[in-house]
């Protein structure tokens, strides 16, 4: 069964509960469906969590800076492969996490929980995050403390922060070594192996495994092209000295 149908109304809330829970019951109202037995329900849980997560905190990041501009609207469908005929469930959830006056703190807070030993997922929801921010080719200082207080939330560090975001804590662009994690002191066998460890621990099936919902594969597929494309760059750097 596709995460879409399970997203809305009751089904949410008996799944996941909390305020995510709470979010997506308030969105679908009486509308909403009954909760769906699972061989698995951690991983329906997760699957669940993550999805609404994405939606309610990718709301209140467009919103942060004051204006949800077009850019930004645009940023969250590259996120969200959304099929046509589940628009307005999602636009309920977006819209229900943009009006509600709960901080998005609550909401991290509760999806940070579900994922306590595959931190990769939570990178790849601040990935997401960074990538709304960064849609108007500005990040305000709202926005910026945003992802910080939601990367802090996640238990991840300055350097993580970092290298997730593609952002330096002052604003600007990350580059390529950031991107891997490394030092341009390191020499390229320590590169190499930075980039295979962080292939391996954000391959989607590895992060499926863990409870990302398979709709976001392609998301963590243009996450993992950066990735090489920072290891590309380096390697293309270091062979014109």
């Amino acid at each position: 069964m596709s995460i879409w149908s399970k997203i809305i109304g009751r089904a949410a809330e008996s799944t996941v509960g909390g305020p995510i829970g709470a979010l997506a019951s308030l969105a679908g109202g009486h509308l909403g469906g009954k909760a769906v037995p699972e061989d698995d329900p951690d991983h329906a849980k997760q699957s669940v969590g993550f999805t609404i997560a994405v939606i309610a905190l990718g709301a209140k990041m467009a919103k942060v800076d004051g204006i949800v501009t077009k850019d930004e609207i645009t940023a969250f469908k590259e996120v969200f492969r959304v099929p046509s005929e589940e628009l307005a469930n999602v636009s309920k959830i977006f819209n229900q996490a943009r009006r509600s006056s709960a901080g998005y703190e609550a909401y991290a807070e509760q999806v940070a929980g579900m994922f306590p030993n595959a931190p990769e997922v939570l990178e790849e929801l601040l990935w997401c995050l960074a990538h709304i921010a960064k849609a108007d080719h500005v990040i305000h200082p709202n926005e910026l403390e945003y992802l910080k207080t939601v990367s802090d939330i996640f238990k991840l560090d300055r350097n993580t922060f970092e290298r997730v975001t593609e952002l330096r804590l002052d604003g600007g662009d990350a580059d390529p070594f950031q991107i891997l994690g490394v030092s341009p002191d390191d020499d390229d066998e320590a590169i190499k192996a930075a980039h295979r460890q962080l292939v391996r621990e954000h391959h989607p099936d590895q992060l499926i495994a863990q409870g990302m919902p398979e709709e976001f594969v392609e998301v963590a597929n243009t996450k993992l092209a950066h990735i090489n494309d920072a290891y590309d760059r380096i390697k293309k750097s270091r062979a014109n000295r």
